[in-house]
């Protein structure tokens, strides 16, 4: 039977790399052709492909729940269309036996997705668009088409490129009144955390007072911010592509500062079930298999496979901000078209044995 499990995970395993290695490859070329319009003297090619290729293993990580579908229903239909799966569960091999053995590649995959997601994406995310910031930027004081903003109390910041060092480059801040008025606006040049706090290199800080003012300069100002470079790597990458871990610790800074942390909430939650969103999607995938698409050809099987991942997808996201307005936990905005998806591929399996 050692030799069945295997014979089935190599067929879904082969089919799941496949797929995963088109799709991809797909949205590295889109990626690419909308990288062409961004291209200049300073951001050249080569630095679009260097960029392309650090923000692969974030591409990776996203499509993996819906190469795990397709694959599955492409590998295992290739054995239904080749009236392998009649002969097994003729020679006796139950569906349960079978459904076990399409698992247990996936479980593996999906270990390996948790991996990437929590210690190989955020990485290579905040390298990325920092490197791509940095070079997009040329030093320029403010940029807002690259960099972060952020709120912290009446203080408005704008911070072109974080590394993942502790530096910081083209820091410009806005400080309100009291009265909400713009009380200064500084831009420094280069920051570094040093001793739990920002030391600031190149100053420039202009005061407005009433109906003049005042330029400073200075070549250094201590800042002290509870912005840490650990906060400071989460905010500079999107929600969906931090750590767990990151975002719950932003997600607590967030509300300490009074901000709304709904979007790293809803990330949180969706990258804490993506392993039970992967399960579900191939679960529904094994019950189309033994039902309706028994003996279809592999375009349909691909088509059916796409449609069932777009529409998983576009459930969670519609879900989401769904659970903002309505008020409902983030969690079950998240868990609710995964057991919805779980329940139809049971019910389906129960049908087809």
């Amino acid at each position: 039977m050692r030799k069945l499990d295997w014979y089935i995970a190599q067929h879904v395993l082969g089919a799941i790399m496949v797929v995963m290695l088109v799709v991809v490859g797909l949205d590295l070329l889109f990626a690419l052709v909308d990288e062409l319009d961004s291209l200049n003297d300073r951001y050249d090619m080569l630095e679009a492909l260097l960029y392309l290729g650090m923000t692969a293993p974030r591409r990776i990580y996203e499509f993996l729940p819906l190469s795990c579908l397709v694959g599955c229903l492409v590998g295992l239909g290739m054995l239904a269309s080749h009236s392998e799966l009649t002969v097994m569960r003729a020679s006796g091999v139950s569906t349960g036996r079978i459904v076990g053995a399409v698992m247990k590649p996936v479980l593996i995959l999906v270990l390996a997705a948790l991996v990437l997601g929590e210690y190989v994406v955020p990485k290579t995310e905040q390298i990325a668009q920092s490197r791509r910031a940095m070079v997009q930027s040329g030093g320029e004081a403010l940029q807002s088409r690259f960099g972060v903003w952020h709120r912290e109390g009446d203080s408005f910041i704008h911070i072109n490129a974080v590394q993942p060092d502790g530096v910081i480059f083209g820091v410009t801040r806005y400080q309100l009144d009291d009265a909400r008025d713009l009380a200064t606006a500084s831009y420094a040049r280069r920051g570094e955390f040093v001793d739990n706090a920002w030391q600031l290199q190149d100053i420039r800080e202009t005061r407005f007072l009433g109906d003049r003012t005042e330029v400073l300069q200075r070549a250094n100002e201590v800042w002290e911010s509870g912005l840490t470079p650990t906060l400071l790597s989460v905010i500079v990458v999107e929600p969906v592509d931090l750590s767990i871990s990151g975002l719950k610790a932003f997600s607590t800074y967030l509300g300490e500062q009074g901000l709304s942390s709904v979007d790293y909430q809803l990330a949180f939650w969706v990258k804490l079930l993506q392993p039970l969103a992967i399960l579900a999607l191939v679960l529904i995938g094994i019950s189309f298999i033994f039902g309706p698409l028994r003996s279809v050809t592999v375009g349909q099987r691909l088509i059916v496979g796409i449609l069932v991942g777009l529409t998983f997808k576009f459930a969670q996201d519609l879900m989401g901000p769904a659970s903002s307005v309505y008020g409902f936990a983030p969690w079950l905005a998240v868990l609710a078209p995964i057991v919805l998806c779980a329940a139809l591929g049971g019910w389906m399996l129960q049908r087809a044995k």
